[in-house]
């Protein structure tokens, strides 16, 4: 789904160790968030660090804008904005498969684009090429409330698809409690996305869709990574070993 944060190229590396230099004694904890490990404390890795999401997110605004192009250039030519998206789609597939992306994740994107244009053709509308985008986000903003209430929040998911944990992080109160939380920030994305694309939607605004889709896609992935990411590192205690190193509680 756009807009989720999906790592580029795999689990970044942990950053280098520091040692001392920030300030702090040499028995004080580590500040909430920090990994650390047998040579103390290291970077605190990001979210951005851990799923990046760049890439992704501007090669997701090519196709639509291309479509765009394509309308307006064609005399609001539907077939000319769908020849274009096409086009665009197949060229950035071909790009992302060249540095190395998943095939199953490349192929999605290029059905999407597929899909969008069929659906577009089929109606004869311009503004249904959108269609998919405004159910897409309303399916995410469901999947990620349903998450948090039943106490699997999708970006603990992911995360811990990143590094390896498998469900592991969910033993650990602090992370479960931190992910809720900060899973909301990603809830709010999609449905600040559905109160925007609605209204232009129903009203048929295409190039008011377009302007909205590139301005809801990467600003907003990149704010969401660092809002989710201080409100998980303020929702750890002081202390705790970071996203790598989950502590269960004794039993």
């Amino acid at each position: 789904m756009s807009g989720t944060p999906e790592r580029d190229s795999g689990p970044a590396e942990p950053g280098p160790e520091q040692h001392g230099g920030d300030g702090r004694g040499a028995g004080a904890p580590a500040p909430a968030g920090a990994d650390t490990g047998p040579a103390g404390p290291a970077r605190a890795e990001s979210l951005t660090d851990l799923l990046g999401g760049r890439r992704g997110a501007i090669d997701a605004t090519l196709p639509p804008l291309a479509f765009a192009a394509g309308w307006v250039l064609g005399g609001e030519s539907l077939w000319g904005g769908v020849g274009a998206a096409l086009a665009v789609g197949a060229v950035v597939a071909g790009v992302r498969l060249r540095r190395g992306d998943r095939p199953r994740s490349v192929l999605i994107g290029l059905l999407a684009v597929c899909v969008a244009a069929l659906i577009a053709v089929r109606t004869g509308r311009a503004e249904n090429f959108f269609l998919i985008q405004v159910l897409s986000n309303a399916a995410s903003a469901l999947a990620w409330t349903v998450s948090i209430v039943v106490r699997w929040p999708l970006l603990g998911v992911l995360v811990g698809a990143v590094l390896g944990q498998r469900a592991g992080w969910r033993r650990d109160p602090a992370l479960l409690r931190g992910y809720g939380r900060a899973s909301w920030v990603w809830t709010a994305t999609y449905l600040l996305r559905l109160a925007v694309f609605v209204p232009l939607y129903l009203g048929g605004q295409v190039l008011a869709l377009v302007v909205a889709r590139v301005a809801l896609t990467w600003p907003l992935v990149a704010a969401a990574l660092a809002l989710s990411w201080v409100v998980l590192r303020r929702s750890l205690p002081a202390g705790h070993p970071g996203l790598r190193h989950p502590v269960a509680p004794p039993r």
